[in-house]
Parts: C-alpha cells; structure tokens; sequence
C-alpha cells in the first residue's frame, strides 16, 4: 500500500491547467457582459450568476490540482512552480468574481467608459492566459516555447495599457466626480479591474520561469 502511493501517478496537469484558463476566460466574458448590459437588472443577475459558476469551477480545479500535488511521486514541472501558477491562476477568477460583487454591493447606478475599456482589456488579458497556460505541455519544442513567451509579452503589454487607463481613469474621476460617494465606489472598481491585468502579469510571469527552466 505505501510503496503503491509512492509510484508515479498519471494526473494531467497541464490538462488541469488548462481547464482552469477555460473557466477564467467563460467568467471575464460573462463580466464583460455584465458590464454591457448593467442598465438590465435581469441580464445583470444573469450574467453575476455566469460569473459565480465560473469561479466556483476554477475553486474546484485548484483544489483538485493542488490535491494531486500531494499525491503524484513524478511531477512534470517542479511542484513549487505548479502550486504557484495555479493559485495565481485562481487568483484572477477570485478578481473577476470579486469585481461583479462589488458592483452589486456598492449598488453602482451606471458604468463609464473607464470601466468598459479595464474590463475589455482584462478580457484580453484572461484570453491571452488561456492560450499561453495552453502551450505549457508542448514547450520541450522551440518554436512552441517561443510562441508562448511571445504571448507572455502581450500580456505584460496589455497590462501596461491598462495601468494607463487607470491613471487617466482615477485623474478624471477626482477631477470631475461630484459625489463623494460615487466616488469611493468607482475608486473601488477601477483598482479591482485594474489588479486583474496585474494578476494575469503574474501569471505570465509564472510562465516565463517555467519555461526558461524547463523548454
């Protein structure tokens, strides 16, 4: 029984890890959309209860990565750097869940344009995550670690974009946003938006190392 725990297992990680970019991009989408269609109550719960599913199934492939940590005697890359990559992963779902119940919470009355360009850019962001998490099982081929270096660069690039947005963002709102109020609330939202894109830097980060370490 013990020396059975200790044989190799096949869990797929990269499987997982993708699974779990899957559920990251289903929820900034469905944000997305709640964002589009705030003036909706109907459609905004609908889209909210999008984005809870979403991060409940990124939760459930946390766990069940972080469970086979413990049980795989072989690991494809070094455990430290799975662990890592999927927490910060499950991160960017908790953001994104995190963001809509905000809004509910502080019962914000409309969405500004500052909001609609953080949240297409996290929506950039999270699709770029996908398709690099989607390249870390072939990267032992040049060309493949290449492609997804390449898509760690436009995330950090994307991220860049969105810092820029911020500032503007926060300048404009304490320039010309009346309501003190109303103020505090949108303050709330740009940083939670914003901090998406610098989750998903940190993933590609995650992704850069594992690559140089192991292509």
């Amino acid at each position: 029984m013990i020396f059975g725990k200790l044989l190799p297992r096949n869990d797929d990680f990269f499987a997982m890890f993708n699974q779990h970019a899957d559920h990251i991009v289903v929820a900034a989408h469905a944000f997305s959309k709640l964002v589009a269609n705030y003036a909706d109550l109907e459609l905004r719960q609908k889209y909210h209860r999008e984005v809870d599913h979403a991060e409940g199934s990124a939760d459930r492939v946390t766990h069940e990565v972080n469970k086979a940590i413990h049980k795989t005697f072989i690991t494809p890359i070094d455990r430290e750097q799975i662990h890592s990559l999927i927490n910060t992963m499950d991160d960017v779902a908790d953001l994104i869940q995190d963001s809509a119940e905000t809004m509910a919470l502080y019962d914000v009355h409309h969405m500004t344009d500052e909001i609609s360009r953080l949240t297409d850019l996290g929506v950039k962001c999270c699709e770029r995550v996908r398709d690099a998490v989607g390249l870390l099982g072939k990267i032992a081929d040049h060309s493949t670690a290449d492609a997804a270096l390449k898509t760690c660069d436009e995330i950090d690039k994307l991220e860049s974009d969105a810092d820029r947005v911020m500032r503007t963002a926060m300048s404009k709102l304490f320039r010309e946003e009346p309501d003190v109020r109303e103020l505090i609330k949108l303050k709330a939202i740009y940083e939670l938006l914003e901090t998406i894109t610098d989750r998903c830097e940190d993933v590609a980060n995650l992704i850069e190392g594992i690559i140089l370490e192991n292509s």
